[in-house]
Order: C-alpha cells, then structure tokens, then sequence
C-alpha cells in the first residue's frame, strides 16, 4: 500500500524535485517538522569525513551517504537499526506490510530511504516496486 506524503517539504517552503528522501522519511516517521529535520541534518552533514567510496559530501537536498544517515539517526531518541542483510545473505526482506513490523519505520532500500506507517509506504512516489524491493535494514522506534 502506498499514501502520497512529501513530509512537508512544500509547507517548509521548498519547491521542485531533488534528492531529499532521507530527510522526508525522518520527518514522515518522526513527527518531526521538515525545516528542522533538514537544517539539523545540514549541520551534521558538514562533520562528515572524506573517504575513498564517498565522492562529495552528504547534504540534505542532494542526498546522504549511508554511514551519515545512520549517524543522524543515533542521535535521534528512541530508535534503533534492524538489519535485514547481511553478506551473502542474498534478500530476505521486501517493501510490503507482511515481511515488515507495524509501526513507525524508516527503511534503508537501494539508493533510497522511505518511511512506512503501519505498513502503508508514505513517499512521494510508490518505491516498494510492487512488493519486490528489497530493505536492507529499517529504524524502528522501541
């Protein structure tokens, strides 16, 4: 199941597409208002370190590098990483309400990062690929 949310990005005052889905799902699965998602995202984003697999850095409205975003997510109360795969592993979890927990979740799929409610997909598209999207791990609030 899918429901249109781009997490308030609009009301925030932005405007066009970009790259901004990891601080759209924190604010869908938070509750926390867009703005501040992506000013404080901003700010950490300027502690990231270079590294050899990383071109560029993280930002907000181009898009955050894995080992940023989880980063991020610790510091944020009440949420904890489950990891879904693992090497060699192959895909053992999918984007859909029966392979994933109720509740709020904030999932890591390829190149994207998505919130689910209750097993309803809120993004600004339908990114679960009709139940074949494989998650490579998912925040869940405890």
């Amino acid at each position: 199941m899918f429901n249109y949310n781009d997490g308030g990005r609009r009301d925030a005052g932005f405007k066009g597409d970009t790259g901004d889905c990891g601080v759209r799902a924190i604010a869908i699965a938070t509750g926390i208002p867009y703005r501040e998602v992506y000013d404080r995202m901003a700010e950490h984003c300027k502690n990231e370190r270079p590294s050899k697999r990383r071109r560029g850095k993280s930002h907000p409205r181009t898009g955050i590098h894995n080992h940023t975003f989880k980063s991020f997510m610790g510091t944020l109360d009440g949420w904890e990483w489950v990891a879904t795969m693992g090497i060699g592993t192959g895909c053992t979890v999918h984007a859909k309400a029966d392979e994933l927990p109720a509740g709020r979740l904030v999932l890591n799929v390829s190149k994207h990062y998505t919130a689910m409610i209750d097993g309803v997909i809120n993004d600004t598209y339908d990114c679960s690929r009709d139940g074949t999207r494989c998650v490579y791990g998912y925040w869940k609030l405890i």
